[in-house]
C-alpha cells in the first residue's frame, strides 16, 4: 500500500544513455520520510524503469549497495522496493543534508545496472536536549549593563524545520535572552544583565531556558540557570579573537597542539586570572579535543580521520576568578592524507565464456571506492597484459572487464585477470583481485589423421574379421566436440561393395577384413574412410587406405604337356640306336602362385631303370 502523498513524496528522474556494451544506464530518485516501518513500499522499481517484472526475476535482479548498509530490499515478484530495515536520518547522515542513499540494481542475461537514490526526509523525532541540564553562573554585583553571559546551547539532530529554532527564558528584571546567528547557521545564546545586579537584594537567582523546534508539533526541552551574585568584578575577559583557524593532519598523533587561543582581563590580582575551557560543544567533540585550561593550548585528545570528519567547530569559554566570562570559537579543518587504498567491489561476473564469444562481450563489472578525497581519492585502474580482455570505464569509477579480440580455447582455455586499482596520492596506495575466466569450447577443428594416406598388407587365405590395421584422427576440441568416430565411406572394388571386403570399428579405427581373400583373384584394392566428431553439426576429414594381398603357396604346379587323359600312360617313341642325350619329350607345367612360390623344379618320379633317362 502506498504512504498517502503528505507522508511520502515519490520523484522518478530517468537519465538514459547507450553504452558499448548496449545495456542501458538509468537513474531513479525516489523522497521517503525517515523512521518507516519495516515492509514499507518505497515506490514500484520495475514500473519506473520501464521493466517487466518477468525481467527482474529472469535477470536475478538484486541491489548492490557498495560498503553501505542495507536499509532497502527488492521483491523482484512484486517489482517494488520495501523498507529492510528502519531509517533513522540523524544515524545514517547527522547534520549533512540531504540525506540519500545511493544503490545500484544489478541484472543478468544481459548484465545492466541502474543507480537509484532514495532521499530521507527529516521527521521531528528528536526533542532538543540540554548536555548540561544545570548551568551556573556567580557574577559580580558591579557587572554593567550589558554584560554578556555565554548560555550551553541545546542539541537537536533533525534539521531544516524540525530542528532547534528558538529560546525562551523565564521572566525576570535582570537578564533577557539574545541570539546571535552564526555564518554556518548555529545560534549562539548569550544571557544579557539589562538591569544591575545587587546582592544585597537578591544573592541567588533561578531561572529557566527552554529550547524549542519548529516541528508541528513542536518540541522542548529546559536547562536549570543558577546564578550567584558576587561582589567587585567588574570587567570581563576579552579574548584577541572571536573566531579562530586551525588545521591538522589526519595522522597527527595523540597531544599534538593544534592552536593557542588568548584572552585577557583588564582588572587586577585574582579577578585577572583567566582560565579556559571548552563549552557548548558536542560531546564527540569534546572527546577529541581538549583545552590547557592555563594557557589555551587546544590538543588531540585522539587521532581525527578525514573520512569521518573534515572539519570540526570547538567553542572555548575564558572566565575569570569573578565569574566574568567571553567566548569565541575555533574550526579546525582536518587534512587529508593518503591512509585509504582503492576498495574493488565485483558487482557481476561471469566465470566461463565460450571461445566463439564475441568482441564487446562484457564478462564482468567492477565498482571502485576510496575514501580519501582530492588526488588521494583520484583512482586509475588497469589489467595484466596479454590476454584478449580490456578495462572499459562506464562511468564515476564503474568499469566492464570486454572481450576485445577472438578467443581460441585450443590455444588457451583460461585466464587470469589480476585488475589492479591505484591512486595519485603520495606515495600511491593499490588494491588488485584477480579472476578466473575458463573457455568453453566450440566445435572448431575437424579431425586430422596421423597421415596423409595408409597402406596395409593381408596375407591370402586370412581368416573372416581379421584385423588388418588401425587408422588414427585425432580432434583439437574437447569432450564430445574431440570425439572421432569412424566410417567406411561406400565404393565399389571390381563392382562389388567395399563393405564386402573390410569394414571399420567406429570408436577404435580398427580395420578388419570380412572375407577370405585370394591372391590369385585380387591383389590389391583401396577405399576411403571419414572421421567424423561428435559436435553439432559435426566436422569431418578422409583418407585413402591401400590393401595389398599377400601370395601364399596354395597351387599345385598344373602339367601341360604331355596331356594326360584318363589316368592313361603317355608312350614315347626312341630309336633303338638313340645316342646319349637325345631329346625324349619335353614337360610343360605352370604354378598359378607367384614369386618363388611359382618356381618348378623338375625331378624323375619313378622309372623302371634309372640309369637310362634323366630329366633337365
Amino acid at each position: 500500500m502506498e504512504m498517502p502523498d503528505r507522508t511520502m513524496r515519490r520523484q522518478v528522474l530517468l537519465f538514459i544513455s547507450i553504452l558499448s556494451l548496449t545495456s542501458v544506464l538509468c537513474q531513479v530518485s525516489y523522497s521517503i520520510p525517515e523512521e518507516l516501518a519495516k515492509g514499507s513500499l518505497i515506490g514500484n522499481i520495475a514500473q519506473d524503469l520501464g521493466l517487466d517484472r518477468k525481467r527482474l526475476t529472469l535477470g536475478k535482479a538484486r541491489i548492490f549497495t557498495g560498503d553501505s548498509a542495507e536499509y532497502i530490499e527488492l521483491n523482484r515478484e512484486r517489482g517494488v522496493l520495501l523498507i529492510k530495515e528502519k531509517i533513522d536520518r540523524e544515524t545514517l547522515c547527522g547534520q549533512t543534508t540531504p540525506c540519500a542513499l545511493h544503490f545500484q540494481v544489478i541484472l543478468e542475461s544481459p548484465m545492466e545496472y541502474y543507480t537509484v537514490a532514495v532521499e530521507i526526509t527529516d521527521i521531528n523525532d528528536n526533542t532538543p536536549i540540554f548536555e548540561k541540564s544545570d548551568m551556573v553562573f556567580k557574577i559580580s554585583e558591579s557587572a554593567v549593563i550589558g554584560s554578556k553571559f555565554l548560555l550551553e546551547r541545546a542539541i537537536d539532530p533533525d534539521v531544516g524545520t524540525n530542528s532547534l529554532q528558538s529560546y525562551f527564558l523565564t521572566k525576570t528584571e535582570n537578564f533577557v535572552l539574545k541570539l546571535k546567528d552564526q555564518p554556518d547557521g548555529e545560534k549562539i545564546v548569550e544571557m544579557i544583565l539589562q538591569k544591575s545586579l545587587d546582592r544585597e537584594k537578591q544573592e541567588e537567582i533561578f531561572l529557566v531556558l527552554a529550547a524549542v523546534d519548529g516541528g508541528k508539533p513542536s518540541l522542548s526541552g529546559t536547562a536549570q540557570i543558577h546564578v550567584t551574585v558576587l561582589d567587585a568584578n567588574d570587567n570581563a575577559p576579552v579574548f584577541k579573537k572571536s573566531d579562530y583557524r586551525a588545521t591538522i593532519p589526519e595522522n597527527a598523533p595523540k597531544g599534538t597542539v593544534i592552536t593557542k587561543v588568548s584572552a585577557s582581563d583588564a582588572d587586577k590580582g585574582p579577578n585577572s586570572k583567566v582560565t579556559y575551557s571548552i563549552s557548548n560543544t558536542a560531546a564527540d567533540v569534546r572527546g577529541m579535543f581538549e583545552i590547557n585550561e592555563l594557557n589555551g593550548d587546544l590538543i588531540s585528545k585522539s587521532n581525527v580521520d578525514y573520512e569521518k570528519g573534515r572539519y570540526y567547530q570547538i567553542h572555548v569559554q575564558a572566565s575569570d576568578e569573578g565569574g566574568l566570562t567571553d567566548s569565541c570559537k575555533i574550526t579546525v579543518e582536518v587534512i587529508d592524507m593518503n591512509d585509504n587504498k582503492p576498495i574493488i567491489n565485483i558487482m557481476s561476473q561471469t566465470n566461463v565464456v565460450s571461445e566463439d564469444s564475441k568482441p564487446s562481450t562484457v564478462v564482468t563489472m567492477v565498482n571502485v571506492q576510496d575514501l580519501d578525497s582530492g588526488d588521494n581519492g583520484k583512482v586509475h585502474c588497469a589489467i595484466n597484459e596479454h590476454i584478449p580482455v580490456t578495462l572499459k570505464p562506464t562511468s564515476n569509477m564503474f568499469f566492464n572487464l570486454v572481450i576485445d579480440s577472438d578467443l581460441d580455447r585450443e590455444t588457451a582455455s583460461e585466464y587470469n585477470i589480476t585488475v589492479t586499482c591505484s591512486d595519485e596520492g603520495v606515495p600511491s596506495l593499490s588494491s588488485s583481485v584477480t579472476l578466473t575466466l575458463q573457455i568453453s569450447d566450440v566445435n572448431d577443428n575437424a579431425p586430422v589423421f596421423e597421415r596423409s594416406s595408409y597402406e596395409a598388407y593381408i596375407v591370402e587365405n586370412n581368416t573372416p574379421g581379421l584385423s588388418i590395421f588401425t587408422v588414427k584422427a585425432r580432434d583439437a576440441d574437447w569432450n564430445q566436440n574431440a570425439r572421432v568416430s569412424y566410417i567406411l565411406e561406400d565404393s565399389s572394388v571390381n563392382g562389388v561393395p567395399v563393405s564386402s571386403y573390410v569394414s571399420v570399428s567406429a570408436d577404435s579405427g580398427v580395420i578388419h577384413a570380412v572375407r577370405s581373400f585370394d591372391y590369385e583373384q585380387i591383389k590389391d584394392f583401396h577405399f576411403r574412410v571419414k572421421a567424423q566428431d561428435g559436435g553439432s553439426p559435426p566436422l569431418s576429414s578422409n583418407v585413402t587406405v591401400k590393401i595389398l594381398i599377400q601370395d601364399q603357396n596354395d597351387n599345385p604346379p598344373q602339367v601341360l604337356y604331355p596331356v594326360q587323359t584318363g589316368g592313361s600312360l603317355v608312350a614315347e617313341m626312341v630309336p633303338r640306336l638313340a645316342d646319349v642325350g637325345y631329346l625324349v619329350t619335353k614337360v610343360v607345367a605352370v604354378d598359378l602362385d607367384s614369386g618363388q612360390n611359382a618356381w618348378l623344379s623338375y625331378k624323375l618320379q619313378k622309372a623302371t631303370d634309372r640309369a637310362l633317362f634323366e630329366v633337365g
